[in-house]
């Protein structure tokens, strides 16, 4: 089976040959530089050279950023760039730039995608992502009702910026699936209300998604926290799936597969039980047995693998991983 057929057809309950084996998210450095010292060669350094090394499905991924390398960046993490219009329009030169060498450099990819070495799969910023890159953290949950006409504006911008962006990428050879980056949930459920998200985020989902599904994309959301409540939202806009389910947040597929069995899941392996050996790893696999029976479902760490994971463990995982998703 095709690597592209096969992650398509997971995510729509197809059956498949065997699920893909893959590693969404990009090790953390200090992780690869511990297996350095542990054995990995040394100069395995690059993600796509190291999915080949661990056996992994070749996955690549090309983020489409709306902003050009001359942006300032904010002068603290979760600060902004931003505060009204007459700033948004200082740096609308420098936003939503020409696609150029991005289209260049995902071409070969996805060539060898139509050859079937790979999954091919972009990334865009979502409605929620971006303006709060813009605002910073906090001016950005004041916005929804202090600056709203800015903020509209920015996501109209972006809309359009991102549907002529999937229409350069996909002139030839369309990804197999895309990912909208947003984190909009943290530990405790959304950062916002549904009739923020149907005001401020829905209207441009139900703008560019059409476009994403004549390519048959496969449309997910990234959020890390507790997204069970962002499901049914997502679900009414034709989101596919999300990721990456993460554990700690008290997210289970098994019960999200329960209460919207028609959605797709990425993750939620808990990487926490990584550092405690095979058995831990065996019986984590085992709790989502049932959710990988069921499918609509890969299972894949749910983060990065963190540092305390030695080489040793992180190829007893991958054994493991083979082994549930034959």
């Amino acid at each position: 089976m095709r690597h592209s057929e096969r992650f398509k057809a997971v995510m729509r309950n197809q059956s498949v040959d065997r699920l893909p084996r893959i590693e969404w998210a990009v090790w953390w450095d200090k992780t690869t530089e511990r297996w350095h010292k542990e054995g990995l060669p040394k100069d395995l350094t690059d993600r796509y050279e190291l999915y080949k090394y661990f056996g992994l499905d070749l996955y690549y991924q090309q983020w489409i950023k709306p902003r050009s390398e001359h942006l300032p960046e904010p002068q603290q993490k979760g600060h902004g760039i931003i505060s009204s219009f007459d700033d948004y329009n200082k740096y609308k030169r420098l936003l939503y730039p020409q696609l150029g060498t991005m289209l260049e450099s995902i071409e070969p990819w996805l060539q060898a995608q139509e050859r079937d070495e790979c999954v091919v799969w972009i990334t865009l910023e979502g409605f929620f992502w971006w303006p709060r890159y813009l605002f910073g953290i906090e001016p950005h949950m004041y916005a929804f009702y202090d600056n709203a006409e800015l903020m509209h504006q920015i996501n109209k911008d972006l809309v359009d910026f991102n549907i002529k962006a999937i229409h350069q990428i996909c002139a030839k050879n369309p990804p197999t699936f895309m990912t909208f980056a947003e984190d909009m949930s943290y530990n405790k459920g959304p950062m916002l209300s549904k009739k923020l998200f149907n005001d401020f985020i829905a209207p441009y989902y139900r703008q560019i998604i059409p476009v994403l599904k004549e390519y048959d994309i496969v449309v997910i959301i990234d959020s890390d926290g507790d997204v069970s409540e962002l499901i049914p939202w997502l679900e009414d806009v034709s989101v596919d799936a999300i990721l990456p389910l993460e554990h700690q947040a008290a997210v289970d597929v098994n019960v999200l597969q329960q209460k919207y069995p028609q959605f797709g899941y990425l993750g939620n392996f808990d990487k926490l039980v990584m550092s405690k050996g095979k058995d831990a790893m065996r019986e984590e696999f085992e709790r989502l047995l049932p959710a990988i029976k069921r499918g609509r479902f890969i299972p894949s760490v749910d983060h990065q693998t963190p540092p305390e994971v030695s080489l040793e463990q992180y190829l007893s995982y991958l054994q493991l991983l083979n082994e549930y998703t034959i």
